[in-house]
């Protein structure tokens, strides 16, 4: 089994673009971590202490567990220290796959992070630098969709997510600070729920997850190819 690192600029973020994979992941028997880089607040309905306490019930529901590198939010800038705080984690966990937020987006920390999890996982297998665990390169680094952008996802591969799309809503709906109480954002989760079921039409399955490589997956045969 997989250690796997799965990166989000805020709490939610990593929920509502794979959280049915990350459930099923777990259900697979990986190590799953969730690193969030900022607390996510301020926003209009939350606290610290509320998120915190939405993020902690979210994890418990995918079975995960959660850590953070406290960023500020809203001002996530690549730096070599953000850089090395993610990179540090991913040695820790020693992280064979990493997820992180589509490259594309319009919000800056999302942006942000990306690029600073890209450099993070170069800096991870660095020798004699000041980083806390042993040197690892995640073979695999892969970009999940949570945009800000009202762009069509063009996949590089998906992930059958059905059985898990219930722990999925069920993970976003902790977060009542931002899914509950405000009454414009009820309809993303019917939204999400949407996009899964038309991305699981795409490979003939009830609900499925896309996510975009920018380097080949190899396969040994076609064997390992769906054939739902």
């Amino acid at each position: 089994m997989a250690n796997i690192l799965v990166v989000g600029p805020h709490p939610d973020d990593q929920e509502l673009g794979m959280g049915g994979t990350i459930a099923k992941m777990v259900s697979q028997g990986h190590n799953v971590l969730l690193l969030d880089m900022t607390s996510g607040e301020p926003t209009p309905h939350g606290t610290p202490e509320l998120r915190a306490k939405e993020s902690a019930a979210a994890a418990e529901i995918l079975g995960v567990s959660r850590t953070t590198v406290n960023l500020p939010n809203r001002y996530v800038e690549q730096s070599i220290g953000a850089r090395h705080a993610v990179a540090s984690v991913i040695r820790e966990h020693q992280a064979e796959i990493v997820f992180t937020p589509y490259f594309e987006d319009a919000h800056p920390d999302h942006i942000a992070t990306t690029r600073i999890v890209e450099d993070a996982r170069f800096d991870a297998k660095l020798t004699k630098i000041d980083l806390a665990g042993e040197p690892i390169y995640p073979k695999w680094l892969f970009y999940y969709y949570c945009t800000h952008l009202r762009i069509v996802p063009n996949p590089s591969f998906i992930i059958n997510t059905t059985g898990f799309s219930n722990k999925k809503r069920e993970a976003i709906v902790a977060y009542e600070s931002q899914f509950v109480i405000p009454e414009n954002n009820r309809p993303i989760v019917d939204w999400i729920d949407a996009q899964d079921k038309y991305f699981g039409s795409r490979i003939r399955a009830e609900t499925a997850e896309p996510f975009y490589s920018h380097e080949p997956i190899g396969l040994n045969d076609f064997s390992a190819l769906s054939t739902s």
